[in-house]
């Protein structure tokens, strides 16, 4: 055995340029030449079963050494070898653990022995190098305890022990106990290797899991260290079996400080790692909660903003009107609409939500079979950081608001902030998504149908929106074919007043009360954005007027030969009611206005009223500052003095399109009027309010 020593001292003796001490290195020259050794994995190990094979040997022969120590009496306990099935592969490991016993004592050698060791295995895993050096390892430590270690056993065993020059352990226990407690380092240092190999094969991305990245980094350093420290052990173990008088090499601290070093620093990253995943796999779990029906509303708002660490859901949601922590099993079996947002610049949100809020106690209770009284409004304000100033502007705004919703207070968990903007689109941005009592989200963003529809829009589903504006098509169709402009400023959500007449006086008296509103809107010290526009039917081109009322009477000609083909006359759809109150309002003497927000026709008005209620806007803009929008101050202005303005008489006459033998009582289109019109073979005209 010693003689092959020699030969491997003088082939390193050619190779001078290796005869390093690895302790001198830093960890980037130790990557740098490692790394050279390392080829693309294309070598299969089942690294599995010989981890688990070289595991079991090595710690049972911790253990017997432990007993040694401790005892200093006959070992009794046997183990035999399993069997590894790759020949290949054990030759492999018998030829790695001849290098390592034939390596001459001495760091300088070890290093060299280990660079040629990794340079067998450029093509193997990093995990798999690491544990094909401790098999090997486990070849010779397993054989040196496999065999009695006293002079009390059987003459042939004797023999046995003498062949493969184990001889008796003189009790040089302080010498093994340091040699025990390195190699126990170094097979924790293999378990951190094998978990290494966990993580990295779980499928995870690095940008997910930014802590693997360094693992990378650090792997090959640690497999280094792992196989240079078996290398140097494994040429120990046969200094155990020497004579005493023979000098010996002993094991370095440096080990220990080195092993300790590794093992501090990378079960810290394994550790990060972990935490990293856990994060990951939470949050799937809860985007699983969200995303898949037929859960609880529960269940989906806990998935949102409780963490883990939060068992009491009262902790986090406050009653906005008592301030007093509530539980989450209060949305129960309701239908939620979250509120998401920043701290700033939500005053027009909460305006939308505080009308909506009251107008939910209002009748009609129930609409396509939801009920008001099942909806609830939840407030998720979302921060980057719960400072000081962010806690008083939120307390303040509790104070003096006082929502008639709930709040989660001091929303600060991170899963639940990375889950609302992938969920819910939340970019910044106020939204308010719709879910309902079975965690379902019928609407990503109910903002739009709130802010055109207000409570018109309940229940708030997305086919509302599209519902209700088809509703106005007619309208806002025939109005963009006069003037594409129109379209434009519906899509831009803001308010229009669009208005026409034959009196010339009052035209020009409303389009100057008006665009002196405009002015005011703008310089009303108000902490909401109002945009108001107007335009005037035919002020570019007269010949608009005729064309636009032409198009609106064929509409209702036409309507009314579908009610008759349904066989429907005595009822009377959306859309045709609106255009009977359409041609009423032309037939105002003074003029028309007709006030929208976006698609949303808010309110059709005569001249006079109208005209009224834009030059009293000093009286009724208080309104707006006690959070009510433009056009609900607007109409309640409005309807207050519409009776002292308008005439009492109610006066509506059409041609009728029915045949000549149809009499039937249809309502009067005036909407105000109500009352029973009844219907001639050539005209009809309301008998409410003329002149005998």
């Amino acid at each position: 055995m010693m003689s092959s020593k020699s030969g491997s001292g003088s082939n390193v003796h050619q190779g001078k340029t290796l005869l390093q001490n690895p302790f001198e290195f830093s960890d980037e020259q130790i990557l740098d030449n490692v790394y050279r050794t390392h080829f693309h994995c294309v070598e299969k190990c089942d690294v599995k079963s010989l981890h688990t094979v070289a595991s079991t040997v090595i710690n049972h022969s911790i253990q017997i050494t432990d007993t040694v120590i401790q005892q200093a009496s006959q070992l009794s306990e046997r183990f035999r070898e399993e069997t590894i099935t790759s020949r290949q592969l054990t030759a492999k490991l018998k030829r790695i653990a001849c290098q390592m016993v034939c390596t001459s004592r001495g760091e300088h050698y070890a290093h060299h022995t280990t660079m040629l060791i990794l340079e067998q295995l450029k093509a193997y895993s990093w995990d798999a190098k690491a544990l094909i050096v401790q098999a090997a390892f486990a070849l010779e430590y397993g054989k040196f305890l496999y065999l009695p270690l006293t002079r009390q056993h059987e003459e042939s065993e004797k023999s046995l022990a003498d062949l493969n020059g184990l001889l008796v352990i003189q009790h040089n226990t302080q010498h093994l106990s340091f040699f025990n407690s390195v190699v126990k380092k170094v097979m924790q240092v293999i378990e951190c290797i094998t978990e290494w190999k966990r993580l990295t094969s779980a499928g995870y991305d690095i940008k997910d899991v930014p802590t693997l990245a360094e693992t990378l980094h650090e792997i090959p350093v640690v497999v280094y260290w792992a196989i240079f420290t078996f290398v140097t052990c494994t040429g120990q173990i046969d200094d155990f079996t020497t004579d005493l008088k023979v000098h010996k090499y002993e094991l370095s601290k440096n080990f220990e400080n080195k092993l300790d070093l590794i093992l501090r620093t990378f079960r810290e990253h394994l550790e990060m790692c972990s935490t990293e995943i856990g994060r990951i796999e939470d949050y799937s779990r809860r985007k699983n909660i969200i995303n898949i029906t037929g859960k609880d509303i529960v269940k989906v708002l806990k998935a949102l903003i409780i963490s883990g660490e939060n068992r009491d859901s009262r902790q986090n949601v406050i009653s906005g009107l008592t301030l007093e922590q509530v539980k989450i099993e209060e949305f129960k079996k309701k239908h939620v609409l979250l509120f998401i947002s920043e701290l700033e610049h939500i005053d027009e949100e909460i305006q939308l939500l505080k009308t909506i809020y009251e107008k939910l106690k209002e009748k009609p209770r129930e609409v396509e079979g939801y009920r008001k009284e099942d909806f609830r409004i939840l407030w998720i304000p979302i921060v980057d950081e719960w400072n000081e100033d962010r806690r008083k502007t939120l307390e303040t705004k509790l104070q003096r608001t006082k929502f008639g919703w709930y709040v989660v207070k001091h929303f600060n968990f991170e899963t639940g902030t990375k889950l609302i903007k992938e969920v819910f689109n939340y970019r910044g941005k106020p939204v308010i998504p719709l879910i309902s009592p079975e965690g379902k989200v019928e609407n990503i963003d109910t903002k739009q149908i709130i802010s055109i529809w207000g409570i018109d829009g309940f229940p708030f589903r997305t086919s509302d929106h599209t519902r209700l504006t088809q509703q106005w098509n007619w309208f806002w169709s025939e109005m963009t074919k006069l003037n594409p402009r129109i379209g434009d400023l519906i899509e831009e959500d803001r308010y229009l007043f669009i208005y026409g007449g034959t009196d010339t006086m009052w035209i020009q008296e409303f389009t100057n009360a008006i665009e002196k509103l405009k002015r005011d809107v703008e310089t009303i010290s108000l902490q909401i954005d109002i945009t108001v526009d107007s335009y005037q039917l035919g002020r570019e081109d007269p010949k608009t007027v005729p064309r636009f009322w032409i198009a609106i009477d064929s509409l209702l000609a036409s309507r009314k030969q579908q009610i008759m083909k349904r066989g429907d006359e005595g009822v009377q759809d959306f859309a045709t009611r609106e255009i009977k109150r359409l041609l009423f309002l032309k037939q105002d003497p003074k003029g028309w206005v007709i006030l929208s927000k976006g698609y949303n026709v808010k309110l059709l008005g005569h001249g006079e009223a109208m005209s009224r209620t834009v030059k009293d806007l000093s009286l009724w803009h208080v309104k707006l500052h006690e959070e009510v929008s433009f056009d609900v101050a607007f109409k309640e202005y409005y309807e207050s003095i519409k009776d002292k303005t308008n005439p009492k008489k109610c006066e509506h006459s059409e041609i009728s399109n029915y045949p000549s033998d149809i009499l039937a009582h249809i309502p009067c289109p005036n909407m105000e009027c109500g009352r029973s019109m009844e219907v001639t073979s050539v005209n009809y005209r309301c008998c409410h309010g003329l002149d005998p």
